[in-house]
């Protein structure tokens, strides 16, 4: 089953960001295929019990796992507001008036600065979904985007 794919009026993420997704379960599944090793090398188990099906779920999380999530990602920035869609199997569709946000963060991990994208993180008002994440963008435009929609808040302010 594949997922519905982001609708065609939404700007998808930067193509390396399938990458850096696939590295990060990459980095997740390695201890994990390290501990079902060590059960397999200590025979506490008859072989092939604890092995076997890590490494096919870890085949499964590092190669299915991230395309679905790169196609089930998207963005559209409005004049004055941010739209971003997410989710495979639970989906997530928010809108982000800029009047509503207090704080904006552009984050960078590792793996992301290396391959030259990062995180626009809104922050607004409230305790639950208080902060929106869109990650995948490359560095530079998602301080671009940052810088617009603080010149939309700075003009709303009285």
């Amino acid at each position: 089953m594949q997922p519905a794919a982001v609708p065609d009026d939404l700007t998808p993420l930067h193509p390396d960001y399938l990458k850096v997704v696939r590295i990060g379960w990459t980095l997740l599944a390695v201890p994990v295929l390290i501990g079902a090793a060590v059960l397999e090398i200590a025979g506490v188990l008859p072989r092939g019990a604890v092995l076997v099906p890590v490494l096919l779920v870890a085949a499964f999380a590092v190669v299915l796992v991230p395309p679905r999530r790169y196609r089930a990602r998207g963005y559209r920035l409005d004049p004055d507001r941010l739209r971003v869609v997410r989710g495979t199997l639970f989906r997530s569709d928010t809108v982000v008036p800029f009047g509503r946000v207090q704080h904006i963060d552009v984050a960078q991990g590792p793996v992301e600065r290396f391959y030259g994208l990062g995180t626009l993180v809104l922050h607004t008002a409230g305790n639950h979904n208080a902060s929106v994440r869109l990650p995948g963008l490359p560095h530079a435009e998602a301080l671009e985007i940052r810088e617009a929609i603080r010149a939309h808040v700075l003009r709303e302010t009285p």
